[in-house]
């Protein structure tokens, strides 16, 4: 079984400056309300040590694996809960620019695993934290000092 979440916004700002907020993890407690620390860097192979704080559920930590890593493109990543094929979930950014010269953001996450089901029913709190997340970035991306 799978599902899939998908979000999106448009951001008045370049892919790249879109891209330098996003993997600035260290900077995340100032801003993001969702995902309040990251550990590690965007590199593909590397682990990230991701917290969590969805409105209205539980935190938690999760350690992906980096999937895909394109400066100004895409950061693409999977985690799972215990062994493989449990919960597992592919999340992803991916940063489309726009004839206007801003960008597009498609922030989503495909979960699979025999475990689905059970977390349906949370998986509505996640969706409301992909949006707060989206909402954040925008307005740190249009508020911080980059060339447009």
């Amino acid at each position: 079984m799978s599902t899939t979440i998908s979000t999106t916004i448009d951001i008045a700002a370049s892919p790249q400056a879109v891209w330098e907020v996003l993997t600035d993890f260290a900077a995340y407690p100032d801003w993001n309300p969702f995902m309040r620390r990251i550990e590690g860097t965007p590199q593909v192979g590397t682990k990230l040590v991701v917290h969590l704080s969805p409105p209205g559920g539980r935190g938690m930590t999760f350690k992906p694996t980096v999937l895909t890593a394109n400066p100004g493109q895409e950061l693409r990543w999977l985690g799972k809960l215990g062994v493989g094929g449990l919960f597992d979930g592919e999340h992803s950014f991916v940063l489309t620019a726009n004839a206007d010269g801003t960008t597009h953001l498609i922030h989503g996450e495909r979960f699979s695993g025999l475990l689905v089901a059970l977390f349906k029913g949370t998986l509505k709190n996640t969706h409301a934290g992909f949006d707060a997340f989206n909402h954040a970035l925008k307005q740190r991306v249009e508020t911080a000092q980059f060339p447009r």
